[in-house]
């Protein structure tokens, strides 16, 4: 099992939340309304005057075969949209209750 943590704009909820479903997750824990600033080209994320935007974030842990998939529809994705500010983790799972 992996985990896979996705940040993105929170303005593309809805083109995250389609990805997940096109590849069957079901269960997934979502944070709305994070702070952040990107690494390399992207704009603060604050919820500020100066800097409105802010991101989202989403965990789902999922089996090993789907991994490449989610992961290669999200890097489409953020190809296509620059200013989706996508960034997506995959950890081990070791144990799960």
């Amino acid at each position: 099992m992996k985990a896979i943590l996705i940040t993105y704009n929170q303005a593309y909820y809805d083109d995250i939340e389609k990805v997940l479903n096109d590849h069957g997750v079901k269960g997934y824990t979502e944070w709305d309304e994070i702070k952040g600033h990107g690494s390399e080209t992207g704009e603060p994320h604050r919820g500020s005057h100066a800097w409105p935007t802010l991101n989202n974030a989403v965990i789902s842990i999922v089996e090993d075969d789907r991994v490449d998939g989610i992961l290669n529809a999200l890097h489409e994705k953020d190809v296509n949209a620059p200013e989706l500010g996508l960034r997506a983790f995959v950890w081990n799972v070791e144990k799960m209750i």
